[in-house]
């Protein structure tokens, strides 16, 4: 049995023809950027994600890039970050000059660990940028009771995490204001490079409009230095139609991470993902860890499974960051999580009879190894 880590074939069955519909619109509109189709999809996200407004920009580091600007997050300011993310967060941070302050993660959850942020403040910092990693959603409340305390803002990072929720309420709109990313492999994926802000506050989801089109908001009339980072009308049609299908698509994640759970709870050799009290998670990823990574990884190969490493090095030890200091050991949760864990096949789509094959797989190889 071949098993690929990621396919988009059951989704893409699920939205062929409205797709084709949409496209076409989008042909005859004459019109293909910030038009009448971002503006809708703008719309139905802010409803999705519970926020009076949405932006629609080019990518998800982006988009955070953009929310960091509105804040006027810059030059000698610290934002706090997780230090078990993809590394686009902390670009973001550097990329508008300002300084990324590492947080180590909870063992359990992977995710930023409220009760070591405020060791991290500093009267430099100015917004902690929480990361709803593998798809599960951070301890929200207690980092909104943290940034209101110091008067911070929040930048939620909810590119892997659509849908999940902490005590009831989405993300994506707990924070001042926040990003995401609707790269292809995301719970909500476009064809192609695309982001989002959603954010409740007027005056910010405004000056995020005008950052994202060359800090114009009339045509050759430019109030700041911005940038060109505009959702364009194709992608938005095409994420309007898919998000009609999220919340099947992430119950569907939901039933292969339950079918995940029960079929390696006894399999000794492995740590299965843990859901913090009050939040869900849409399972953006699987990921279990093992001190035995590596050769799992290969074994699985051999038996025609995909799988894949989120994220085999953090980002205080990457080569773009090395003027930052840090030395391996100065964050060792992070460093244990990249060097352990494990990422298994999660898509809608994935056949039951194909999860059993993959855990007995798992199951054979920690009673043979």
């Amino acid at each position: 049995m071949k098993i690929p880590f990621l396919s988009f074939k059951a989704m893409n069955a699920d939205v062929r023809p409205a797709l084709t519909a949409s496209f076409e619109k989008f042909i005859d509109s004459n019109w293909y950027i910030l038009g009448e189709q971002v503006k809708a999809f703008e719309a139905e996200y802010a409803r999705f994600s519970n926020t009076r407004y949405c932006i629609g920009v080019g990518n998800g580091l982006d988009a955070i890039i953009i929310a960091l600007k509105a804040l006027d997050i810059g030059h000698g300011d610290e934002v706090i970050v997780p230090s078990n993310t993809y590394i686009a967060t902390w670009l973001a941070v550097s990329q508008v000059g300002a300084t990324p302050v590492p947080v180590e993660p909870r063992k359990d959850t992977c995710n930023i660990d409220p009760d070591l942020i405020e060791t991290a403040i500093t009267p430099k910092t100015k917004a902690i940028l929480p990361v709803h990693l593998y798809g599960q959603c951070c301890e929200m409340e207690a980092i909104r009771d943290i940034a209101t305390k110091h008067g911070l803002a929040i930048v939620e990072d909810n590119a892997q995490a659509q849908g999940a929720t902490c005590n009831g309420q989405v993300t994506g709109s707990f924070g001042t204001i926040n990003a995401t990313s609707f790269y292809p492999g995301k719970n909500l994926g476009a064809y192609g490079d695309a982001g989002a802000i959603t954010t409740d506050n007027e005056a910010l989801a405004s000056r995020a409009a005008q950052v994202r089109n060359y800090g114009s908001m009339v045509k050759y009339y430019n109030e700041e230095k911005g940038m060109n980072s505009r959702l364009d009308e194709m992608q938005a049609g095409f994420l309007s139609v898919k998000l009609q299908y999220l919340p099947s698509w992430n119950q569907d994640r939901n039933r292969i991470a339950a079918t995940y759970h029960e079929q390696l709870k006894d399999c000794n050799g492995i740590t299965l993902p843990v859901v913090a009290k009050g939040c869900t998670s849409v399972y953006h990823l699987y990921t279990i860890r093992t001190a035995k990574r590596d050769q799992l990884q290969k074994y699985l190969h051999e038996q025609g499974i995909g799988t894949m490493i989120h994220y085999p090095v953090p980002p205080h030890l990457q080569k773009a960051y090395v003027e930052l200091g840090y030395k391996k050991g100065a964050f060792p949760i992070a460093e244990e999580i990249a060097a352990t864990s494990l990422s298994l096949p999660i898509f809608p789509g994935l056949a039951q009879e194909e999860i059993v094959y993959i855990t007995k797989a798992i199951q054979t190889y920690f009673k043979t190894h």
